[in-house]
């Protein structure tokens, strides 16, 4: 094993993945010498097996569900446009621009002078402002890499529970995206944002899909207007849900069949399956780190332990990201790399980001947009009484002419979670078409303090769904009616010229 002194690090990163990658390259860019240490591809979970091919999958699974509708639109030949899917198609396609994605990791990490070092890291001793990282390639060659700071942001991998023939017999959504062909008969196990956005992908590309849960309803964690609604709208679609199961107790398989053997519930198993899918949670990936080499600590989970400047408890070692088990989202990881290169090299030693009011979207069918406090969370911290939640339930407009009863169309719903006298909005909680990409701009106006007057004085944009959170009733007045200059832009025709 041979020690590379002369290339020492002002800062070394372990994982390729965004947050990691995010912070390196801001580093480099106030002039640190830095390194990216990987052993796979580069970009982590979210461009490999996470966000970005989850995303084109549901893309995929939104056209089937448009192409089942198209006949309410004056087309025909819908059903005979969803036999024609080819999932390896959409594989390939998939898989060749995750690759292309994997390449451009590769040239902006060259782009911004940063070093990838390909392999396995493990700290290996060392001291403040002289860390040792030991790499293990892929050949079984080792070398020491030193440097100033380390940052751990090595993700997470999706964890299995016990039960005879679990590991053996299902596949995590890791497995999910090497699936060749879509099974005929698929179980999803899982309450979580996975569980649900793979179990609509299947159903609405043509799987028999049942959806196993440990007890009533899946999202319990969210607030109860997106939960209720997405449940309801899951046994619409089609889904078999099974609930208060207690989980899987076994998998037994004959031939390419399998049977998932429950726990408990009214349903004792699910025969003739063609894949199990588990879902059931994630851990921090640390096995590989040596930690106790340096004397790092770890929470019982097994996460590191970190304060809100990301620095664990050893000096100069940080650590970010699903690593961490705090907010587990890319962006949050990026927006956390940034700032601690910030802090590190960009002379603006205060830099941190923020976990509190972070928005994020769930990729069901239909989707969930959701920023704040659910109205559980708001009247457990603030007192029922100093709370109030606006609603609005509704059927896009998309679904106006489809000359079917209300009840059979796929419902939007809507909350704002308010408190105190001003009514501040400490909440906002959407599930429906179109939700996915509106809820950033509401996300701003939550991050910024707004009221609910502030919403109200905002003009609707119609039709649109998102005019629903500006025009609940009661309608307030807002700073503007009440003659208050609280905006810059207030007073000020702000179209474009060639609309006035």
């Amino acid at each position: 094993m041979t020690s590379l002194g002369a290339t020492d690090y002002d800062y070394l990163v372990i994982g390729g993945g965004s947050g990691g990658i995010s912070s390196a390259r801001r580093s480099a860019g106030y002039g640190a010498k830095c390194g990216v240490i990987e052993r796979g591809r580069m970009g982590g979970t979210c461009v490999n097996v996470g966000c970005v091919p989850k995303k084109v999958m549901w893309n995929a699974a939104m056209v089937s569900e448009i192409l089942h509708d198209m006949e309410n639109y004056g087309f025909a030949g819908g059903e005979s446009a969803l036999k024609s899917f080819d999932w390896s198609f959409l594989k390939a396609r998939r898989d060749a621009y995750v690759k292309r994605l994997n390449g451009i990791y590769d040239t902006n990490l060259g782009n911004s002078k940063v070093d990838k070092i390909e392999g396995t890291a493990s700290l290996d001793g060392g001291e403040e402002g002289n860390w040792k990282v030991k790499v293990t390639g892929s050949d079984g060659s080792e070398k020491v890499v030193t440097a100033k700071n380390v940052l751990l942001a090595p993700g997470g991998y999706p964890d299995f529970p016990p039960g005879d023939g679990v590991r053996e017999h299902a596949i995590s959504s890791d497995g999910f995206f090497d699936l060749p062909e879509l099974p005929k008969k698929a179980v999803v196990v899982g309450a979580g944002y996975i569980a649900v956005e793979l179990a609509g992908v299947l159903n609405a590309l043509g799987s028999d899909v049942t959806l196993v849960l440990r007890r009533d309803k899946a999202l319990r964690e969210f607030d109860d207007i997106v939960r209720d609604t997405l449940d309801k709208e899951m046994v619409r679609q089609g889904i078999t849900i099974l609930r208060d199961t207690g989980g899987v107790a076994s998998i037994v398989t004959d031939g390419d069949k399998k049977t998932v053997n429950l726990s408990n519930g009214d349903v004792a198993s699910v025969a003739d399956v063609d894949c199990v899918l588990m879902a059931t949670g994630r851990k921090p990936l640390v096995e590989p780190l040596n930690l106790s080499s340096v004397g790092v600590a770890q929470k019982k989970s097994g996460h590191i332990e970190v304060n809100e400047y990301s620095e664990t408890n050893a000096k100069g070692i940080f650590a970010l990201g699903d690593v961490c088990g705090n907010v587990e989202l890319t962006p949050m990881a990026i927006a956390a790399g940034r700032r601690l290169a910030d802090r590190l090299f960009g002379g603006v030693p205060g830099a941190k980001t923020s976990y509190e009011a972070v928005p994020t979207v769930v990729f069901s069918h239909p989707p969930i947009g959701t920023i704040g406090l659910t109205e559980e969370q708001a009247k457990a911290e603030y007192g029922e009484a100093n709370v109030k939640a606006y609603t609005s339930k509704f059927a896009n407009l998309y679904y106006g002419v489809f000359d079917i009863p209300f009840s059979d169309k796929p419902p939007t719903a809507m909350k704002l979670v308010t408190y105190g006298p001003t009514e501040i909005v400490v909440g906002v909680h959407c599930i429906g078409m179109g939700v996915d990409e509106m809820m950033q701009g509401f996300g701003v106006a939550v991050k910024m303090g707004a009221t609910k007057a502030d919403f109200d004085s905002c003009i609707a944009i119609h039709p649109t769904a998102s005019e629903e959170l500006v025009t609940m009733a009661p309608w307030g007045l807002g700073p503007q009616e009440t003659g208050a200059k609280e905006s810059p832009l207030n007073g000020r025709n702000t179209q474009p010229a060639s609309k006035l």
